[in-house]
């Protein structure tokens, strides 16, 4: 189009645009990145592409090229978005690994954005699945950031998938970041919050989720947590309240896969039920154990499934500060007790999804 047409149609600024020629850096950089390892993991797909994921061309605003790293068969496959909190409770991080990868495991990609928390959580958790993982980047595809998660992202680009918008080289820009949650929504079935709190970025992948006709699930938590008022604003607003992988399952069209996952979720309640007890405590035999077992379940009976302070659990446990303080360090180190980021402490039930 002559630049006459195109100021006449969005003024000078426009048709200055459209002639700029683009730094040769960035073309160098690009066309770097893609030949070297052209054809066996580095992908540039076009919106006009036979190979573009059919989901995603669906939405309102789909990117029209992504640049791909790794098993692009991923982008074709049955997914679901888990998103939460960057500084998830403890509870919240057992809920993203179980339900990560139990998804994973009965095929269904998990799809996140690669941030600290959740997201960093569920792509570990669904890696190693058959079903593994899609982290959608806020930055170029060849760009580390997380810096924390270099090495989680390198074994995403090796056994999942590396997906970006934005062309090599392009580092963080904060508009990207709320840009790409339209990309992590487009690419799923649905979208499932593990925990957020009511300003959280993670309610905006729910947004971009209903925007675009998929559904939303969502985790309820403790109503003391302002890590789950985001999640139970949710449910009220009309998303899934999940419990189990069976709440998922029901409400997406899944088909064959469904079986699978209900395989899949009867393992793990199987294996859990064969090492864990009703207390949440390892089943050991032993006089030596059961005196220890003795010592902690007054402390796992007294902190319930809520966070709890220090002194709370004196109260409620009828033991003296120094013996309460012994008990849960002994709990933190098996992983039956967490703490949460304002310093209580809170029971992690394992998820049996």
């Amino acid at each position: 189009m002559p630049a006459r047409q195109l100021e006449a149609i969005g003024g000078r600024a426009l048709a200055d645009a459209v002639a700029a020629t683009p730094e040769g850096a960035w073309w160098a950089r690009a066309l770097e990145w893609l030949e070297d390892l052209a054809g066996a993991g580095h992908h540039l797909i076009a919106i006009t592409d036979a190979d573009y994921p059919a989901l995603l061309r669906q939405t309102a605003d789909p990117p029209p090229v992504l640049f791909v790293c790794g098993r692009r068969e991923l982008l074709h496959g049955p997914a679901l978005a888990v998103v939460g909190s960057r500084n998830p409770t403890p509870a919240g991080a057992e809920n993203a690994r179980a339900f990560s990868s139990a998804l994973a495991r009965a095929g269904i990609t998990v799809v996140s954005g690669l941030a600290r928390g959740i997201d960093g959580l569920s792509h570990e958790a669904a890696l190693t699945e058959p079903g593994s993982t899609i982290a959608v980047l806020g930055v170029g595809p060849d760009v580390i950031y997380p810096k924390a998660h270099r090495g989680l992202q390198a074994r995403i680009a090796a056994a999942g998938c590396l997906v970006s918008e934005m062309p090599p080289g392009m580092g963080m820009q904060r508009y990207a970041f709320p840009r790409r949650n339209r990309i992590i929504a487009g690419l799923s079935l649905g979208c499932l919050v593990v925990e957020a709190a009511t300003a959280s970025g993670s309610l905006i992948t729910a947004r971009e989720a209903l925007e675009a006709g998929r559904e939303v699930f969502a985790v309820p938590g403790s109503i003391h947590s302002p890590q789950s008022r985001g999640c139970h604003r949710l449910i009220r607003q009309g998303a899934v309240l999940v419990e189990m992988l069976a709440d998922i399952l029901e409400a997406l069209p899944l088909g064959p896969l469904e079986a699978s996952a209900r395989g899949a979720a009867a393992a793990i309640h199987a294996e859990a039920s064969a090492g864990v007890d009703q207390n949440g405590v390892e089943a050991v035999t032993g006089d030596a154990t059961r005196k220890a077992q003795a010592t902690r379940s007054p402390l796992l009976t007294a902190l319930g499934d809520e966070p709890s302070s220090l002194d709370a659990l004196v109260t409620r446990s009828g033991l003296d500060a120094p013996g309460v303080l012994a008990g849960l360090m002994e709990l933190e180190l098996d992983g039956h007790v967490g703490r949460t980021a304002d310093g209580r402490f809170q029971r992690i039930r394992k998820a049996v999804v």
